[in-house]
């Protein structure tokens, strides 16, 4: 498999390959929860992008680096695909939670990944590209949430972000092991995929914080 992969992408193409399945997926979940909200094709565009490149715009401010789709106006376009899937399937993809699920999730690993893997290429130490690469699976979700007027997903006790860290530990891991960066990468997106769905299936989840009810804020 990781001999296929060589011959058909180079690491960076391999990137790139992950990054726009990423906005894809994490485009749809957007549009699909604003498509539930009864917004109209221009707001639940806007949901969708900023859901797409937002954890992504995210870290390239953080690191320092130009904003990975200003020169690629590819994420617009694959923005506007998922537009047109989930006007398209509009019933079956709002509906169903499993389908939103499965997007979610994948665009979650996926920008994972990417966001472990360009701090290593930008020179940062491992504990920062697992930061990062959590800013970048998770943060896209905080603000389509905020968008839509819904809690955000990662102040639930739901594992999400935590997912997305333990997928940037797995990538480092076995980099660390000498493992290729694409089998790597594959590696850390099956962790936080697997990690969500064991969340899910034997309801995982992290303590809640606990405090008196009759407790306010002066």
């Amino acid at each position: 498999m990781l001999a296929y992969l060589s011959a058909l992408f180079s690491v960076d193409t391999f990137l790139t390959v992950l990054e726009y399945v990423g906005a894809l997926a994490c485009a749809i979940s957007g549009i699909r929860i604003s498509s539930a909200k009864q917004f109209d094709l221009f707001g639940a565009y806007v949901v969708g992008l900023v859901t797409a490149i937002g954890g992504g715009t995210l870290r390239d401010i953080m690191l320092g680096v130009p904003m990975f789709w200003v020169s690629q106006p590819g994420y617009l376009i694959n923005t506007f695909i998922a537009l047109l899937v989930v006007w398209t399937f509009g019933r079956r993809i709002i509906k169903d939670n499993i389908t939103w699920f499965i997007f979610d999730t994948i665009g979650l690993a996926m920008f994972s990944v990417i966001g472990v893997q360009k701090s290593l290429i930008c020179g940062h130490s491992w504990w920062v590209a697992v930061v990062m690469g959590t800013i970048t699976g998770a943060a896209g979700g905080v603000m389509r949430d905020v968008l839509v007027n819904t809690v955000p997903l990662i102040f639930r006790s739901e594992l999400y972000a935590t997912a997305s860290a333990c997928g940037g530990v797995a990538y480092i891991l076995f980099l660390r092991l000498g493992c290729d960066p694409r089998l790597c990468a594959i590696i850390g997106g099956l962790t936080v995929v697997a990690l969500r769905l064991a969340a899910i299936r034997f309801k995982i989840a992290l303590p809640k914080m606990t405090g008196r009810a009759h407790l306010r804020l002066k």
